[in-house]
């Protein structure tokens, strides 16, 4: 694509309004802290739980090349009919790039076709998140590994699909591991699940959490291909009549 690839950044935006020590972290919303990340690269747009319809209209969505989402306490207050619209635009293409506690939200069960939970905990753990597929475009500009001094723990199991690749994989100061950087695709979209992004750490001021993202929505981006043609076709060329028994 010659534009700039447009970015949707989604995220519930309640946090901040009702704790003080999230709003200290992320005064202007954890969504603007992920947008402002990405640079001057993409056409950034915002959306937030209690806008009309989300914040995703049918004409925003179809504007959106590539989605990101963040969610956590209010995952059961997003409507069947905005979850079904993002599914469609999956499906025909748009990227999704689900964050942190979004592997609990309503479109990424409905993706992955799992409960999608897993063990966790909050007690300022360390965390590694070791690059375990180098060549990855997802990871260009990224050492060996990136080192969270504090972050909520995940732990496995992690109760997803086999990725199609696994790119990242986080230890944590308490023992544990996690697959916390996956690929999937469904229908013609590309999905990028990454994992760190607890609301009371400026984890996503990180530069390079922050490239990791933008090296995610280039990966996650459409492709030109028109979406496939099913149901009842008419053949290509003239089929001879068969002589039967």
């Amino acid at each position: 694509m010659s534009q700039k690839l447009r970015v949707t950044v989604w995220n519930e935006f309640r946090h901040e309004k009702e704790n003080e020590k999230v709003r200290s972290v992320y005064p202007n919303g954890i969504h603007q802290a992920i947008g402002e990340g990405l640079g001057a690269d993409f056409e950034v747009q915002y959306a937030t739980l209690d806008e009309p319809e989300h914040g995703l209209t049918e004409d925003k969505l179809n504007n959106t090349d590539v989605l990101i989402w963040w969610g956590h306490k209010a995952h059961g207050d997003v409507t069947e009919a905005i979850v079904e619209r993002i599914h469609q635009r999956v499906l025909h293409g748009m990227g999704l790039i689900v964050l942190h506690s979004g592997h609990f939200s309503k479109i990424f069960k409905k993706l992955m076709g799992t409960s999608c939970d897993l063990k966790w905990r909050e007690a300022d753990d360390k965390e590694r998140l070791w690059v375990v597929s180098p060549g990855h475009p997802i990871v260009e500009g990224i050492g060996q590994y990136i080192e969270l001094e504090a972050e909520e723990m995940y732990g496995e199991h992690f109760d997803i699909p086999q990725p199609d690749e696994l790119i990242l994989v986080s230890w944590f100061e308490g023992g544990e591991v996690f697959r916390s950087g996956c690929t999937f695709h469904r229908g013609q979209g590309k999905i990028f699940y990454f994992r760190p992004g607890h609301e009371t750490y400026p984890t996503y001021f990180n530069e390079q959490v922050r490239r990791v993202i933008s090296n995610g929505v280039k990966w996650a981006a459409p492709t030109t291909r028109d979406y496939p043609v099913y149901g009842n076709h008419k053949p290509l060329e003239p089929i001879k009549e068969k002589v039967r028994g």
